[in-house]
């Protein structure tokens, strides 16, 4: 068996790193390494960018962040830096989004400190109260680093020197403006960011927005580093895996990633590939990106299975219906039908909805669906309607804002659908982070759109027909 053994790229895919010539990351790795912990050679490589001092001691990058796949390490730098500062008379403040991220960061700097051989009270003192999470260290200096989940209003009146930022994908912009105060006063300040790129369901715009002015140039004494793919990739590439993942061999196992589920190919592109989609998960989709998936020529299947989206409007008194065909090429093709009040009835969608080619029909909005359900059975509809829950309404928005950026999903130019595609922002739906859409004009009606997009979700999600075999004899 040979002594080689593959393993992740240990250098970014992209980068902006400032000159150097002189770092802190080395005494940031000697303290780590004296734990069970011990630095991959991309982690050195990272801390010592991170840590790059200047002439007079200040550090290069004020500001630094990464972006890597799941299961990495990524954080690991941030304990190395917290570490590091812990010990050197900095005032730390490490933030996440979670709870249970935060506690479980907090465990892990005690579990390496007593690893590296120091004692609580004689070394360091700790407050475990929930939510007041912190180290002080009792040795010279006197620093200190506090656990803290991010809220709007947290860290305001505080002062640190060092803001470390977990999770930034969800880093908002309300919270940034409560905390990014927090190191001004700080002699050497720096705020490190790491996280994923953001997904369908990710609310915050901070990490997204610093990833864009750093690459583009708009940013002053800032660096960054990512690991990931440029475009939609293929998930079942090994040799991407390898590209993506720096500690894939090494703490992570290529096996693993084996069983990993790759069904949804866009959430894969974006978790293990760290593909960055170029939208914002909490703003509206643009006019440019609406347009980018306009299909200037349409084929559609001889006998297509056509998928209908019914929405019976929550502010107005109107029904849209939209219908949704998978095409050759594997995009699915959406057209809005009408949008009409509903004191007209229903019966003007019974024609489309009795077309032979329809497979599936999907109805939400409980001031009709059921009305509309009984009306269709009356009308000979062979088809039993679906009528969505609250979960598959969420996931339906997700697919929908997901497949319009990736390219998955295309239109036919038709200007009422664009009108209210281009003017939505999202609303929360559930408590788990869920959007639907709500119109940003004025008496502008948005069941348009979402009779398209559940149009989209139920020929999505529906497993292609086999042809049955004919057989001579």
């Amino acid at each position: 068996m040979s002594d080689d053994k593959r393993i992740g790229r240990q250098f970014p895919t992209q980068s902006v790193v400032l000159p150097y010539t002189e770092t802190k990351g080395g005494e940031a790795v000697l303290f780590y390494d004296q734990s069970s912990r011990k630095a991959m050679d991309w982690q050195k490589a990272m801390i010592y960018d991170i840590m790059a001092v200047g002439d007079e001691g200040l550090w290069v990058h004020i500001k630094f962040g990464w972006s890597i796949p799941r299961r990495n390490g990524k954080s690991e730098l941030l304990i190395m830096r917290g570490d590091w500062g812990l010990k050197h008379g900095e005032a730390v403040l490490y933030t996440a989004h979670l709870t249970l991220t935060a506690n479980s960061t907090f465990l892990k700097f005690l579990h390496m400190l007593t690893e590296q051989g120091f004692v609580e009270n004689d070394d360091y003192h700790v407050n475990r109260s929930k939510g007041q999470q912190s180290i002080e260290w009792l040795k010279g200096g006197g620093g200190y680093i506090n656990f803290r989940t991010r809220t709007g209003t947290g860290g305001l009146g505080e002062g640190y020197d060092t803001h470390l930022v977990d999770e930034a994908q969800e880093y908002t912009s309300d919270q940034e403006t409560a905390l990014q105060y927090v190191v001004s006063d700080s002699a050497n300040p720096q705020t490190l960011m790491c996280g994923t790129p953001p997904t369908a369901v990710s609310k915050g715009t901070v990490f997204l927005n610093y990833r864009k002015d750093v690459l583009t140039g708009n940013s002053q004494d800032c660096g960054w580093a990512e690991w990931g793919v440029k475009k939609m990739s293929n998930v079942e590439d090994v040799d991407l895996w390898y590209l993506c993942n720096p500690s894939l061999g090494l703490i992570l196992k290529e096996r693993s990633v084996r069983g990993e589920n790759r069904k949804d190919e866009v959430d894969y592109n974006i978790q293990r590939l760290g593909l960055w989609l170029s939208y914002n998960q909490k703003s509206a989709i643009s006019r440019d990106e609406w347009r980018a998936v306009l299909a200037e020529r349409t084929e559609l299947p001889d006998k297509p299975s056509i998928f209908m989206g019914v929405k019976f409007a929550k502010n107005t008194s109107n029904v849209s219906l939209a219908a949704a065909v998978r095409l050759s090429d594997g995009r699915i093709f959406v057209e809005a039908i009408d949008c009409r009040p509903t004191r007209e009835g229903n019966s003007w969608m019974m024609p489309y909805l009795k077309n032979p080619h329809v497979r599936e029909i999907v109805i939400d909005g409980a001031n009709g669906q059921t009305i509309l359900a009984d009306e269709m059975k009356d009308a000979g509809v062979k088809k039993k309607p679906i009528l969505p829950k609250v979960a598959e309404i969420i996931e339906a928005n997700s697919m929908f804002e997901t497949a319009v950026l990736s390219g998955t999903l295309c239109h036919s130019d038709q200007p009422s659908l664009e009108q209210i595609a281009a003017n939505v922002e999202h609303r929360a739906i559930g408590n788990n982070g869920g959007f639907g859409y709500i119109s940003i004009l004025e008496g502008a009606d948005v069941s348009l759109l979402d009779a398209a997009l559940l149009a989209h979700w139920i020929c999505a999600t529906t497993k292609t027909e086999k042809k049955k075999q004919r057989v001579s004899c």
